[in-house]
Order: structure tokens, then sequence, then C-alpha cells
């Protein structure tokens, strides 16, 4: 499985950007897919996660401005990012989880965009 993200970019404080990422490969085991942040001398964070069906998961600090969506017709998942802060500054990564079916079992995985860089000035 490839992802490409994309939609990064610079924006004031408020301003909006949509981030969007497209799966390639073995699509067909994919089933969640998301999108964490890592800032500048912190840790990689969950922000947004949503299921094959659409149910979604926000953390915290995101819910109530960000919308996560995906449309599975075109492999995209998409981050609405809305009312941004210069604390949401940071490079963005897209993950999807994927099962890989076989007669031994499940093989689980997890793979990563190449990120994409969000930056939010005062």
């Amino acid at each position: 499985v490839q992802l490409q993200a994309s939609g990064g970019g610079l924006v004031q404080d408020g301003g909006s950007l949509r981030l969007s990422c497209v799966a390639s490969g073995s699509i067909r085991g994919i089933n969640d897919m998301g999108w964490s942040r890592q800032a500048p001398g912190k840790q990689r964070e969950l922000v947004a996660t949503i299921t094959r069906d659409g149910n979604t998961n926000y953390a915290g600090f995101v819910k109530g401005r960000f919308t996560i969506s995906r449309d599975n017709a075109k492999n995209t998942v998409y981050l609405q990012m809305n009312n941004l802060k210069p604390e949401d500054t940071a490079v963005y990564f897209c993950y999807a989880n994927h099962n890989t079916y076989s007669d031994s079992g499940v093989v689980a995985q997890k793979f990563w965009g190449q990120g994409t860089l969000v930056t939010v000035s005062s």
C-alpha cells in the first residue's frame, strides 16, 4: 500500500486547510484510516481516525475544528481543518491499517504516507 498526502501549506491563525491522502496498491485490505501529526521536538500524536463504514474519532484538541472523511470509491481520506491555531503547526501524516488474509491467518500492518507540512502563523 502506498499513501500520497497533499494539501499542506502556510495559513494564518484562524484559517482553513484541507488535506488529502490517496491510497494505491493493495487497497482491498484497508480498513481504518487516519491522520497523525508531529510538531518540531514533539512526539507524533493521533489527530483523527475513520473506519471503512465512516465512524470517526478525534483527539480532544481538534474536536469541533477538524473533520475527517473518506471516499472509498476514490481510496482517499480527507482532513478538513478549520480555525487553525499556531499550535497546529506540524507535519501531518496519513495512515492506513491493512489486513492481509491467508490460510495461515491474518497479518495486520500499518502504512504511512510521506507527510505534509502545515504551518499556522500568528
